[in-house]
């Protein structure tokens, strides 16, 4: 375990020893802010408060690092410097962990401190680089057999399904930040599954729960990147919420599966963790059972890891924001229930010769476990809407309604370790628009 990530030590800034908070020392997560008469710039999140990078490297207390690492950190967007490569990140994040540290004074008794220290709730999270190409994987095994046995109850999981990591290309450009609102998307849906169809606003809006992996450092078009480096190309992890129609998925998604019912938005936290700082919680990742296929030799790789990752979605109807309730707690997961691993997804999306590129987005899929509280979408959790479940204000949902905001959490906890946060994903839905 590297230093770094074992770092248990305090800082100086307000809220950043508060054990129940998201953003310790040992964390330092990476965003892309603005607010405050400030326009798009990188930041350091830590307890109550953002570190304005290009304030920071503008006062010379990042004159140990590399002029290349100081000059991407003063950007607008994370790209140039997650192309930096591993080496670099890690430079930047020992001389954030050195200034922000208890013992280290530079910052803390700067006469530019207040300049330099930006109070979160006056800045707001943007997407934090510009995202490339965006893969949506479908690796849990517990959502892939409970979505397949309500359409193929006799063979809820295709024979392909174990041997390799489904996925599909998504949209990136309808990526967007935290606290965006989610327009309901219009579309085809048929009552019976021959159709005729209608046109009109989905009524079957859900959410999915997921983890996105950032690439930072990609490979060249015909090099397949080997899994046992594959999460040397990861820059970081931050919440997805991957939002669905899914009476407009029904109707389309076959023979080349969804469309429209995916592409309208997807909301992203703004907060990237280090792989790094998620070192204490890896899991080595499981044997698989003795009746599942076992990976081909490409998919394999002994040090391979799962991650104890908490993600906690809740709802909040209009109603309940009016009258001040708190929002329902729908389901709380963990992403070490996954069947595959971001780094057998990123050995598979390159066994082709496929080239990944800085900015390129993989998601996970739905995030479920074994148990209903743990199922990381509506579909599963009301089970198509034959259990409806009830919020807090007594009304029920079978899926979202305009109005409703979805709000997913993550974090890590382990005994004798600071725990690691993710922040926040947000999104309310909108009434449709009309056509």
């Amino acid at each position: 375990m590297s230093a770094m990530a074992s770092n248990r030590g305090n800082s100086w800034v307000e809220g950043a020893n508060d054990p129940a908070g998201d953003f310790p020392l040992a964390n330092l997560p990476i965003g892309v802010v603005a607010g405050e008469g400030r326009g798009l710039r990188i930041g350091i999140r830590i307890g109550a408060f953002i570190v304005d990078c290009r304030a920071l490297a503008a006062s010379g207390l990042l004159s140990r690092l590399d002029q290349p690492i100081i000059d991407a950190l003063g950007g607008q967007s994370l790209n140039a410097y997650m192309a930096l490569g591993q080496s670099a990140w890690r430079s930047a994040r020992a001389e954030f962990t050195r200034l922000l540290a208890e013992e280290t004074a530079d910052l803390r008794d700067h006469p530019l401190r207040k300049s330099i220290m930006l109070p979160e709730w006056g800045m707001t999270a943007k997407v934090p680089c510009e995202i490339g190409d965006y893969t949506d994987f479908y690796a849990s095994v517990h959502h892939a057999t409970n979505v397949g046995s309500m359409f193929r109850p006799d063979n809820p999981l295709l024979p392909n399904w174990k041997n390799l990591p489904i996925g599909y290309h998504g949209r990136s450009s309808s990526m967007v930040p935290s606290g965006t609102q989610i327009v309901r998307p219009n579309g085809q849906t048929v009552s019976q599954d021959e159709g005729p169809p209608t046109f009109g606003p989905t009524r079957l809006m859900d959410y999915e729960m997921e983890v996105g992996a950032l690439i930072g450092t990609g490979n060249a078009i015909g090099e397949p990147i080997r899994i046992e480096h594959a999460m040397d190309c990861v820059f970081g992890l931050l919440l997805l919420n991957d939002w669905s129609a899914r009476d407009i998925q029904k109707w389309e998604y076959q023979p080349l599966g969804p469309f429209a019912a995916k592409n309208f938005a997807s909301t992203l936290s703004g907060w990237v963790v280090s792989l790094d700082a998620l070192e204490p919680y890896r899991i080595q990742m499981p044997a698989r059972p003795s009746t599942d296929p076992q990976p081909l030799a490409y998919l394999r790789w002994s040090d391979d890891f799962v991650l104890d990752v908490n993600l906690e979605v809740l709802i909040s109807s209009a109603g309940m924001r009016t009258s001040g309730m708190a929002p329902t707690r729908i389901s709380l997961g963990n992403y070490r229930d996954m069947y595959w691993s971001i780094a057998q997804m990123i050995a598979h999306h390159t066994s082709s010769g496929c080239n990944l590129r800085t900015g390129d987005l993989l998601a996970s899929g739905t995030v479920s476990g074994p148990t209903e509280d743990s199922r990381g979408c509506l579909l599963e959790r009301t089970w198509r809407g034959t259990k409806p479940i009830q919020l807090g204000d007594g009304t029920e949902r079978k899926f979202l309604q305009d109005g409703d905001e979805v709000i997913m959490r993550a974090w890590c906890e382990r005994k004798g370790f600071p725990r690691i946060g993710f922040g926040e994903c947000r999104g309310v839905v909108m009434p449709a628009k009309p056509i």
